[in-house]
């Protein structure tokens, strides 16, 4: 018995109404993350991007269906669309507690979080 309709066909998946949750990564120069910042606070959804200063990685979770959008910001700030990868948010989350496991002595690359200075308008 399965609580799956169709077990032979299901592949574990966060659905929403714009489609699945994914993973966007983008990895540039270290020297063009200002400008890919730029780029991404353009497109028409909110984007909470994780930063790895060092090694010029931005990712944040969207829908699979809003990726057309990423790229075409990407393409209009003059950043070439193929510094986008995806990946589904399940997987990239397994991948992360797997990589956790079996490296547990590893240190992450430091991320530093958005901090505003002043009063908030």
């Amino acid at each position: 018995m399965s609580v799956w309709h169709n077990a032979a066909a299901a592949v574990p998946s966060l659905l929403g109404l714009e489609g699945e949750l994914v993973v966007a990564s983008i990895t540039v120069q270290p020297y063009q993350l200002e400008e890919l910042l730029d780029a991404l606070a353009q497109v028409p959804f909110p984007v909470n991007p994780q930063i790895y200063h060092q090694s010029g990685v931005v990712e944040f979770p969207a829908y699979a269906n809003r990726m057309p959008e990423v790229r075409a910001a990407l393409e209009a700030s003059g950043l070439n669309s193929s510094v986008l990868s995806v990946r589904s948010m399940l997987d990239a989350l397994h991948t992360t507690e797997a990589d956790a496991r079996n490296n547990p002595g590893a240190a992450p690359e430091s991320v530093l979080p958005y901090k505003q200075d002043g009063p908030v308008c």
